[in-house]
């Protein structure tokens, strides 16, 4: 404790975001905390922001109408400026210091209810990871584990499922683009029978990923696979999206 406060007295903590020196354990001014953009009133399925979150019995037009192989987003933020210059700078700079910050904000803010058995990453193909340094979502996982009391007896495995093919950058992908992406795109290296799953990701968009995963984890005995995100794209989800 002594040397963390000499070290935040030599070089003082600053906002993420409009680098101005805080004095709080989270690297966010509370400013720029409050302008993230919550997600109020989620679709109970995928996380959509519902127009009326008193219709269609909490589900979005596209959840009433098509059926997926996860349970359910579980993605505190709509994915704004603000997240998307944060979650940036970690994925494709490796700035390390905001897995905590990004980690504690879900943490702070998520409603996870019946907690999981089991942690399982969205895996990178090893082409990418190599490249990239790191997986984001096992960082993010790592975190949720090391910082959650009741998480820190729960499994994280990594390795249980595994990218076999490198797939194109979905960012800028339509929703059809993103579906045919990750189509086959993951191999179950184990079974998780009668388990509930956490499922973790940095953000949803379609759902197309996290769709792909969750039909293996459900072929390999899953239960429950629940979907845990930073942030959920506001846009439409048509059909699987």
């Amino acid at each position: 404790m002594l040397g963390r406060a000499l070290l935040n007295g030599l070089f003082p903590p600053t906002c993420q975001l409009c680098l101005q020196v805080v004095e709080r354990d989270i690297a966010l001014c509370r400013y720029c905390e409050r302008s993230l953009t919550h997600n109020h009133h989620p679709c109970a399925c995928c996380a959509l922001p519902l127009r009326d979150p008193h219709s269609g019995e909490g589900l979005c037009i596209a959840c009433q109408e098509a059926s997926f192989d996860f349970d359910r987003v579980v993605a505190p933020f709509l994915y704004d400026t603000a997240l998307a210059q944060m979650i940036g700078r970690w994925k494709y700079a490796g700035d390390h210091r905001l897995t905590p910050l990004l980690g504690d904000l879900w943490l702070s803010r998520a409603c996870p209810g019946p907690l999981p058995d089991l942690l399982v990453p969205v895996p990178l193909h090893w082409r990418r990871q190599l490249l990239r340094g790191f997986n984001q979502a096992e960082l993010l996982a790592r975190h949720l584990v090391t910082r959650h009391p009741r998480l820190q007896a729960r499994q994280l495995r990594p390795g249980l499922l595994t990218r076999q093919r490198a797939a194109r950058v979905q960012a800028g992908l339509g929703a059809s683009g993103r579906g045919e992406n990750a189509s086959g795109a993951f191999t179950l290296n184990g079974s998780c029978d009668n388990l509930h799953v956490a499922l973790v990701d940095d953000v949803c968009t379609t759902g197309a990923t996290a769709d792909a995963a969750s039909r293996l984890l459900r072929a390999g005995g899953a239960r429950a696979v629940d979907v845990w995100c930073l942030a959920r794209t506001p846009g439409p989800i048509p059909g699987i999206g």
